[in-house]
């Protein structure tokens, strides 16, 4: 059997990753229909509440989408125009975009072979090397799903009072160290897109275990209004990052059999690991959700080669992002040596990886 013909047999319909409904999505979502619930109403405590219940975070803030939150948190952690961010290169675009959101500039790192995620070596070489400057944060992304060496980031971040905003954007439901990501930091970040573990329909959201952090991120994503049963006041500029109801109502419907998703994905990155020799395993002390199984090949024209083949099949499957250092906008922006995104970047490929029922 060939690599094609056996992902044929594990998929049907063999999408990169698709969402896929079995609890109470379709009562949650009538319910908000029937009573009105569509933009405010009470999904979204609850769907907050189960994110936290989940994952060990004292507080967390819905929001519009993990763009929304990644953003809000990088100015909660003081982020400000002219300032310079750290992250990776290999990551998807939103790690970056948000920074310049910020009218900050990213300076990006290498990656780790093992982990996909900011290499430690690398922050840590680059930061002795440059004592006297300032980062107004530092912003790893579990990559696929799989844990960074996010304990080290931080502890060195840490030592150079720098904040730590974890991309957990494609990370729900995994652990590093016996701790969910996305509780190192200072703040993690979750996203509920249409292709994430959890959907819900789009949306973010925020965790953390400083009050302070998670009662202003809740003020500026309701355009900073302060309470008042009458008059529209507004202290500040602030954004409408506001999660909805409805959105909150599916999100919280798929909460709640999470576990079984996450099982269901185990058993299909076991089952690529059979197969395919050069499958991306979850790196060490960590256990990945395999949000997306991803394969190397031996290089660049391996890989396009089996991209063509996969198209030809109809089988789902993609290469990893462009580095943001080889996109257009970032291209003039400060790096290190990305030997291992490079090779990495050249070598990827995406496997379909959706809930198989």
């Amino acid at each position: 059997m060939d690599s094609f013909e056996y992902i044929k047999s594990l998929y049907e319909k063999p999408f990169l990753h698709a969402p896929s409904f079995r609890g109470n999505e379709k009562k949650y979502l009538n319910d908000c229909i029937d009573l009105g619930w569509v933009l405010d109403g009470p999904y979204v405590g609850k769907f907050e509440e189960s994110v936290r219940e989940f994952t060990g975070a004292k507080y967390s803030v819905g929001v519009s989408s993990g763009t929304a939150a990644l953003h809000l948190a990088l100015l909660l952690a003081g982020v400000k125009p002219g300032d310079e961010v750290i992250t990776q290169s290999l990551t998807f675009v939103a790690t970056a975009n948000v920074i310049s959101y910020c009218g900050a500039k990213p300076v990006f790192m290498d990656v780790d072979l093992d982990t996909l995620g900011l290499s430690p070596r690398s922050l840590k070489t680059f930061l002795e090397s440059n004592p006297k400057r300032k980062f107004a944060a530092c912003v790893p992304m579990h990559t696929f799903g799989h844990p960074a060496r996010i304990d080290e980031i931080v502890e060195i971040c840490k030592e150079f009072k720098i904040p730590v905003v974890e991309d957990s954007a494609q990370g729900l439901g995994s652990i590093y160290k016996d701790r969910h990501v996305g509780t190192f930091g200072d703040m993690g970040v979750f996203s509920f897109s249409g292709n994430k573990i959890v959907t819900a329909g789009g949306m973010g959201m925020i965790i953390t275990d400083n009050l302070g952090l998670a009662e202003r991120a809740g003020y500026l994503s309701k355009t900073a209004k302060v309470p008042h049963k009458r008059h529209f006041i507004h202290e500040e500029v602030g954004f409408n990052y506001k999660m909805s109801n409805l959105n909150s109502a599916l999100g919280l419907a798929m909460m709640e059999y999470l576990p079984i998703i996450l099982q269901n994905k185990r058993q299909t990155a076991y089952a690529y690991k059979r197969f395919f020799k050069n499958f991306i395993d979850e790196p060490p002390y960590a256990r990945s959700n395999f949000w997306l199984n991803a394969i190397l090949m031996k290089d660049k024209k391996e890989r396009d080669g089996f991209l063509t083949c996969a198209e030809n099949e109809q089988i789902e499957c993609r290469p990893v992002w462009t580095l943001m250092t080889n996109l257009e906008m970032y291209k003039g922006c400060e790096k290190v040596s990305l030997e291992n995104s490079e090779w990495l970047e050249d070598r990827i490929v995406n496997l379909p990886s959706g809930v198989r029922w």
